[in-house]
């Protein structure tokens, strides 16, 4: 099934057609900037743009970078609180002119990486985390994600882990591997306590550089890297769109 994924990130948006049998790119990936804030008609304009791109008439998945019930977004980080309460389906809908499905970004990650990445085949309890300017969360078991898990946001020190731990903090403090791992693996360290997880899989663009801090975190359960890297959250909002939730 050809399924068009789009990723929102926090500057651009990424799309692609994905065949949603084989977790495959069938084009080269289409990249448009935004501002950060950005405002619902920016970002629905440069999802017309991807879609007339490639030409789109079929349906279309959306990661989306915020809580989602029922198409509408409940709580949002980076691209600004005007979005709280809009109907994200029905503003990407009337922009691309075709049917759409968004799903949370880190859900959409999740999704394409235990369909086709390091989760594939792997029964029990799957905690995936993408670390990056925050930190994304997607829970699994027996391959059932359960939505919106949002574990970046568990408090600490009075604030949002992601603010302490993400890999932007890294760059920001000018902290070695290993600093910065010693911090990221406690706060890992409070989600397995919280969750028991029987995998923990990491995304984001550190999870490239893995053999680099990996060895730092001191974790019970077995960690991964992700396997999909900068596709994954094109895929996985291709298989939202495709109705594969599970």
């Amino acid at each position: 099934m050809r399924i068009l994924g789009i990723d929102i990130g926090g500057s651009a948006l990424k799309g692609a057609p994905v065949d949603t049998r084989t977790g495959r790119l069938l084009a080269e990936r289409h990249r448009v900037e935004i501002e950060s804030p950005c405002p619902p008609a920016q970002a629905a304009a440069a999802a017309r743009e991807i879609a007339r791109h490639f030409r789109w008439r079929g349906p279309v998945g959306i990661g989306f970078p915020g809580v989602m019930q029922r198409g509408r977004v409940k709580f949002l980080g980076n691209l600004g609180q005007e979005w709280v309460g809009v109907n994200a389906e029905k503003l990407f809908a009337r922009a691309t002119g075709c049917g759409v499905t968004v799903i949370n970004d880190a859900d959409a990650a999740g999704l394409a990486e235990m369909r086709f990445g390091a989760g594939r085949g792997h029964r029990g309890s799957v905690l995936l985390l993408t670390a990056g300017t925050g930190i994304g969360s997607a829970l699994f078991h027996d391959g059932r994600l359960f939505p919106n898990t949002e574990f970046g946001h568990v408090p600490v020190r009075g604030r949002s882990g992601e603010k302490f731990f993400a890999a932007a903090v890294k760059t920001r403090r000018h902290l070695t591997w290993k600093q910065w791992a010693g911090g990221f693996g406690g706060y890992v360290r409070l989600l397995e306590r919280l969750l028991w997880p029987e995998l923990i899989i990491i995304g984001g663009g550190v999870s490239a550089k893995s053999g680099k801090w990996f060895k730092y975190l001191r974790l019970r359960t077995r960690v991964v890297p992700a396997k999909l890297h900068n596709e994954a959250g094109i895929v996985g909002a291709a298989l939202a769109g495709s109705g594969g939730r599970r």
